[in-house]
């Protein structure tokens, strides 16, 4: 305890006021008019945002990789991004700035920080138009089971789902200015989630004697791994089951309520990335309203009009999600670092930043060269009549 007092009334007065600072940020944030949310609120909607929809695509990140390589690119982009987000922490303190957008524009000028924001927009409007497109393609599969609605009725359509869901919830929803209150609908995404992997477990053990073999399925690694780092966020395994699954069918419908219910996460980002470049990061009411609703009528016009976006999604996730994640937060470093060439930091960010170049050139190429096949409805080998006995259990049979 001496030696600690000894060590605190070294510091010099700045530095000690910098630490105080700090500590006061992060234990005692001060609330703003923009908005009241408290960590267990915050700590909803972001496992809402990162885990919500997008585990339900690894699977077909894993397929696409290979599981051996799947499962270590899995951790390595995990790490990847917490030392990013470190980075970025050490960069702000280098630069006196804040926010992601502050770092950027300090370090780069206007120009990078142009760059950042059209990318920041771009990601989450990109997964709003694949969320619409999911929770047409999903729910239409649900409805269909509904005794009485047949292949002429309306729920079929998933146009007619898809404007449904955005004017009765997801519009609604997504005009809330303080992201707080999603709270609970996060809170309630994260339950459906795990009854999602619940049922995905069973139809793996139930499923599994029907389902045949895949030639080279345990393969280490497969030609398109880096695809597979574009499409980890997207993807539909319910698109493996059979359409009169009564299982599957919850699972479906417990799926595309949790799409809808993380779409205004994304609404929220759109947003704020056009107030912070148009409008000084404040927007009136009547701004407000309009913004959100031009962005979610042209991401739900797109989803009307197309129903595969699995290329533009791969690149989303390569020209977009890549540079954010892995290039742009080593770039401000390394310009802002003050630490000599052979110092880890350094060592560590330039090695992210060239992984971050190859995986955007070699991902656009192979997209472009090797886009995924884009199907949709394919009924399986094991949905054929002759299986329904079998494959519509709960249970695996004895």
């Amino acid at each position: 305890m001496e030696q600690h007092a000894r060590q605190e009334r070294q510091l010099p007065s700045s530095a000690h006021q910098i630490e105080t600072d700090d500590r006061t940020a992060l234990v005692c944030k001060p609330r703003t008019k923009g908005g009241n949310s408290d960590l267990p609120s915050a700590g909803f909607n972001v496992i809402n945002s990162i885990i919500g929809s997008g585990i339900i695509g690894l699977p077909y990140s894993m397929k696409e990789a290979g599981f051996p390589l799947g499962v270590l690119l899995l951790v390595g982009v995990a790490y990847i991004t917490d030392y990013s987000i470190i980075l970025l922490i050490k960069g702000g303190n280098l630069s006196g700035t804040n926010s992601y957008q502050e770092l950027v524009n300090k370090s780069y000028g206007f120009i990078g920080y142009l760059i950042l924001s059209i990318l920041q927009f771009l990601y989450p409007f990109i997964a709003m138009i694949s969320y619409n497109i999911i929770t047409g393609d999903t729910l239409t599969k649900v409805f269909q089971t509904i005794p009485g609605v047949g292949p002429d009725n309306l729920l079929t359509y998933r146009q007619v789902i898809i404007l449904c869901i955005t004017i009765i919830f997801t519009l609604p929803m997504s005009l809330y200015r303080d992201i707080a209150k999603l709270a609970k609908v996060s809170f309630i995404s994260l339950i459906l989630t795990t009854v999602i992997l619940i049922i995905v477990m069973i139809r793996a053990a139930t499923l599994s004697p029907l389902v045949p073999k895949t030639e080279n399925a345990w393969i280490f690694a497969k030609s398109n791994a880096i695809q597979a780092i574009g499409v980890m966020s997207f993807g539909d395994i319910f698109e493996n089951y059979c359409r009169d699954d009564d299982l599957a069918t919850f699972g479906r419908f417990c799926y595309g309520v949790t799409i809808i219910l993380t779409f205004p996460i994304e609404c929220f980002v759109t947003r704020e990335v056009i107030a912070n470049v148009f409008f000084s990061g404040t927007l009136t009411t009547i701004l407000h309203v309009a913004v959100t609703v031009i962005v979610v009528a042209v991401a739900t016009s797109i989803s009307l009009v197309y129903d595969c976006l699995g290329i533009v999604l791969e690149l989303n996730g390569i020209l977009s999600a890549t540079p954010l994640v892995f290039i742009i937060p080593t770039a401000c470093y390394l310009k802002l670092s003050e630490e000599r060439w052979n110092h880890s930091d350094n060592l560590i960010s330039g090695l992210i930043l060239t992984i971050g170049v190859l995986l955007v050139t070699v991902g656009f190429v192979m997209t472009i060269l090797h886009p995924q096949e884009c199907s949709h409805g394919k009924e399986m080998v094991y949905c054929f009549p002759n299986n329904a006995s079998v494959y519509n259990s709960t249970l695996p049979p004895f």
